[in-house]
């Protein structure tokens, strides 16, 4: 394995044969030299099929799968990405859609705010400086946009685009969190991460990018997602009271 990169993009896939490899080629066309590690929930299109011949055929040291054996939850595959990551040595990991509403050209900035500009958890952020979001029906942008104003009233968190799921982490962040006791699984999960690592002490900064509304595929997101984010909230807040958030690492 090549282990001059010292980040790696964890990209979760369910139905994405559309969007898969010009995804990966993009993140690989950057000066940067990420790896990518694609955790793929035995999706019957064959997304699976196609990041395994990219490996074989072009990107041996670069690209990772790990297959799982079915849908279990945008959660609990970035967490399984996050302990395959931090088992290889890497310093950075990233979370990104495969659909491009995240630009991969975005990926430099938010690499560069934790390597020189002091960030412990860079979050591509959509509402840091407006409202920044292209294609999306007004409804969706709404809720959105209030769920985040929703989530920094509840919470305290300082945080503009508190569902953003185009991230940057140091790997002591993810060394501090304890990762089995995430309790979300949906949209939810972004929000305790970031509420989880601010408590500790971490440093959060946010990138300014615009999100894209997927052109190809279809969207994962539905009312019981949304739900779970309402509700779970006030749960990550009322539990908050009485837990200690102290580093052990």
């Amino acid at each position: 394995m090549d282990h001059t990169a010292d980040s790696i993009i964890i990209i979760p896939t369910y139905n994405e044969r559309e969007n898969i490899e010009n995804i990966i080629r993009a993140v690989f066309a950057l000066p940067q030299g990420f790896h990518v590690l694609v955790v793929e929930d035995n999706s019957p299109d064959g997304t699976a099929d196609i990041v395994l011949r990219l490996q074989r055929e072009e990107y041996a040291d670069r690209l990772f799968i790990l297959q799982r054996p079915g849908k279990q939850g945008l959660g609990t595959a970035y967490i399984a990405g996050f302990q395959w990551a931090l088992d290889r040595g890497y310093a950075y990991v990233f979370e990104m859609d495969a659909d491009f509403s995240h630009n991969p050209a975005d990926l430099p900035r938010l690499y560069a705010a934790c390597r020189e500009g002091g960030a412990d958890l860079a979050i591509g952020s959509r509402y840091v400086s407006g409202v920044n979001v292209v294609n999306w029906p007004m409804g969706r942008v709404l809720m959105s946009y209030f769920a985040s104003k929703y989530v920094r009233l509840i919470t305290g968190l300082p945080i503009h685009d508190t569902t953003a799921g185009f991230v940057c982490y140091r790997r002591e962040v993810l060394q501090a969190i304890p990762l089995d006791r995430i309790r979300f699984k949906g949209y939810a999960f972004q929000i305790e991460m970031k509420f989880t690592a601010y408590k500790y002490g971490f440093r959060v900064q946010e990138v300014p990018v615009v999100f894209v509304n997927r052109e190809r595929g279809t969207s994962k997101m539905n009312s019981s997602i949304f739900g779970e984010a309402v509700l779970g909230v006030i749960r990550l807040k009322w539990d908050s009271l009485w837990k200690k958030y102290e580093r052990t690492k």
